[in-house]
């Protein structure tokens, strides 16, 4: 099953000959012991026909360490701007190793890239190995703020046995310094109010910290220098944090500090709770869209008067179009944000690779930055851009056994433009008004609050889309 998948990823989606993909399935069958041995992730990337980006054939979990993913990415594309060693192995035929990166997950690995090669030194796929160094980085980062927060807290304990507290009276953490037995030799106001929220109004200095909030003494009895845990008590969520000095000549101790969180855990439940809501309005409008896609398939697959046909397919891609801003949105890990160059090539590459174009070649190409619009936006953009490259593979090619069309994003200054070229025979004027370019004027002007041109060039003709940015969109 996997060489199949292989073998179909490979033949839409590269230039790879049947020899070079047999090299790749012989090498995917071995993935799997790869993983086990190294204790990482393992995957086979090969760059794509337009040599833009790569795109993910294989992949294998180990079984001896925790995987780096949750989920398959096989048949994902990853491009230059996330994947920079894997494209330079790529086109150079160079190793890259033990590189950070950040993966689409968004765990930290150790990244390391070989070239895997034809008979002919060609180079025809990469092999790389992933292994997630978070927990690493993270003690390493909890190790320097211990370091730091030692020093300094040393520095306040001893302004504080000279009666000058350094410690700010105001903040809003309950903080308490207790000694080696687990007395306490100081609080602050937020902390004597914490006390005296259980009821108890005496001097809580000399007395066991433990003895106010048992909860706690799990945490204090944790060998680590610097812990962080969060803790449920009286009704109320807190991050308690264990900074434990060393052995100092003027300091030895332990500073315990508790923050009240229940507001922004609660906030978080609400927005994990819409966000989920979210995504599932955004599953079900897909799976209808499909639904009514396969609809039309099996109404054209039933026959239909030839003159209808045409319609018919029109209709089927603004459908699959307006689809591919939702499965985009359910493939990533935002809950509403679209990239716009894998929308577009999402579009592009459904009306030009994975179409019949009666005998005729046709090549589609990317260029622009990774911009995120919201699906709203993303929904006009693709029904528009749909309607672009239609019009292009319908009508620009008629008497060419050949052509190109070249997509072109980017972002300049408040505005986003879009152009659609392509090689043909020309845009004319006097042309018949079509359904298609209504529908770009219509949604460009009233839904994306932009404009619209298309006009003859020497190679061809050039259609293009400004609309403004919107505030909630981001680079990426």
């Amino acid at each position: 099953m996997k060489n199949i998948m292989v073998e179909e990823l490979c033949s839409l989606h590269t230039n790879l000959s049947k020899e070079e993909v047999q090299i790749i399935q012989e090498l995917v069958g071995n993935l799997p012991l790869i993983a086990d041995l190294n204790k990482a992730n393992i995957f086979v990337d090969c760059l794509t026909k337009e040599g833009k980006h790569a795109i993910v054939v294989a992949e294998a979990a180990p079984t001896t360490a925790k995987p780096v993913y949750k989920n398959p990415v096989v048949g994902k594309f990853a491009y230059e701007a996330f994947e920079p060693s894997v494209l330079y192995t790529l086109r150079t035929g160079k190793p890259m190793f033990q590189n950070r990166a950040l993966n689409q997950e968004g765990k930290t690995v150790d990244q390391s890239v070989i070239p895997i090669k034809d008979p002919h030194d060609r180079v025809i796929g990469a092999l790389i190995m992933e292994k997630d160094i978070s927990e690493q980085l993270q003690h390493q980062r909890k190790m320097e703020a211990l370091s730091e927060a030692t020093e300094t807290l040393s520095e306040i304990l001893i302004g504080m046995t000279k009666n000058q507290p350094i410690i700010p009276e105001m903040i809003e953490e309950s903080l308490f310094f207790i000694d080696q037995d687990g007395k306490i030799l100081y609080c602050n106001p937020s902390a004597i109010n914490l006390i005296q929220e259980i009821g108890e109004n005496e001097s809580s200095i000399g007395k066991l910290l433990v003895s106010y909030f048992p909860k706690i003494e799990g945490i204090l009895k944790e060998p680590e220098e610097l812990l962080i845990q969060e803790v449920k008590m009286l009704n109320k969520i807190f991050q308690v944090k264990k900074i434990k000095l060393g052995q100092f000549e003027k300091a030895n101790g332990t500073f315990v500090v508790f923050k009240n969180i229940t507001e922004l855990r609660e906030k978080e439940r609400e927005l994990i709770v819409k966000s989920v809501a979210i995504r599932e309005i955004h599953h079900r409008v897909k799976n209808n869209l499909q639904t009514v896609a396969s609809l039309l398939r099996l109404q054209m697959r039933r026959g239909l008067p030839e003159e209808s046909k045409v319609h018919f397919v029109e209709s089927l891609n603004r459908i699959t179009s307006i689809a591919s801003v939702y499965e985009i949105i359910l493939s990533n890990s935002s809950v509403d944000d679209v990239d716009i160059h894998q929308l577009l090539e999402k579009i592009g590459n459904m009306l030009v690779w994975e179409s019949e174009h009666e005998n005729k070649r046709i090549t589609i190409s990317y260029t622009g930055q990774h911009l995120q619009i919201k699906s709203n936006i993303a929904v006009s953009v693709a029904l528009v851009v749909n309607e672009l490259i239609q019009n292009c593979v319908k009508h620009a090619f008629k008497t060419m056994t050949e052509g190109q069309i070249e997509i072109l994003f980017q972002q300049n200054g408040k505005d986003i433009e879009v152009q659609v070229k392509d090689n043909g025979i020309g845009y004319s004027p006097n042309s018949k008004p079509s359904l298609g370019l209504d529908i770009v004027r219509m949604m460009v002007e009233h839904d994306l609050a932009g404009h619209f041109s298309i006009i003859q060039t020497e190679k061809g003709t050039l259609a293009s889309i400004t609309f403004p940015v919107e505030r909630e969109m981001i680079l990426a």
